[in-house]
């Protein structure tokens, strides 16, 4: 489905990714782990077109997305939830929610999706006509990943779902995101720090250190890994 190869991308002349690469199948739940500032959301920025590539191949179905705008690569069915959850504060939890289903199959699918959103995140039912902006951290994060699914996705990309949440709150954040990926069939990849929750639910994992993979396999191939061991998941 989604194939990254040998991508790199420089800010300011600073090379912040170097020949990365990176296959998710349909279907898959892909996990990307890794210290701050190695890269993982300009990796996920560069997916999505917000920031360009200095080189490499980047293809979705098939098709190459050098040169396709961040809005056309939304279309062909990728959806981005990025850091920090960026909702629009100002827009009621429903506006927003109907921001994300501006591409053709979020449109055909919306009535189905809006049940399902308030299926999986009851609360944004309750607050429809609450400004995003008043809303709780977890509940911005709830809108955001709604916000994503309203386009239908084929491809939902998850940047750092848990960040700055209680753990209880991010707890149900991670067993959501899991029912998308299995009960929706919805492809997941995932950039999180709580590594070994991230990496337990996944089908692969990628280890991105100073804009280089390092690692990469199945959880128990990095569960073995000792330097996975020792700098993610504090074991000895």
């Amino acid at each position: 489905m989604l194939e990254v190869t040998n991508l790199s991308v420089s800010y300011g002349g600073l090379r912040a990714l170097t020949d990365v690469t990176l296959s998710v199948k349909e279907g898959q739940f892909v996990t990307v782990v890794g210290p701050n500032g190695a890269g993982k959301s300009t990796l996920f920025k560069t997916i999505s077109g917000i920031v360009p590539a200095a080189g490499g191949q980047i293809t979705f179905m098939g098709q190459n997305l050098f040169g396709l705008p961040p809005a056309r690569r939304a279309h062909l069915g990728i959806a981005h939830v990025p850091e920090g959850r960026q909702v629009f504060k100002t827009l009621t939890v429903r506006e927003n929610l109907e921001m994300g289903a501006y591409p053709k199959a979020g449109q055909d699918a919306w009535h189905h999706t809006l049940d399902r959103i308030h299926t999986l995140f009851p609360i944004l039912a309750e607050r429809a006509t609450q400004l995003a902006g008043t809303l709780s951290g977890g509940e911005q994060q709830m809108v955001a990943i709604g916000r994503g699914l309203a386009c239908a996705p084929r491809l939902l990309m998850l940047d750092e779902p848990s960040m700055g949440l209680a753990p209880a709150v991010a707890d149900t954040i991670f067993e959501r995101v899991s029912q998308i990926h299995k009960e929706d069939g919805v492809t997941i990849l995932l950039v999180e720090q709580r590594v070994a929750e991230a990496l337990e639910l996944s089908d692969h994992g990628y280890v991105l250190e100073t804009g280089h993979m390092v690692l990469d396999g199945a959880y128990e191939t990095l569960l073995r890994d000792d330097r996975v061991r020792k700098s993610y998941l504090g074991l000895s």
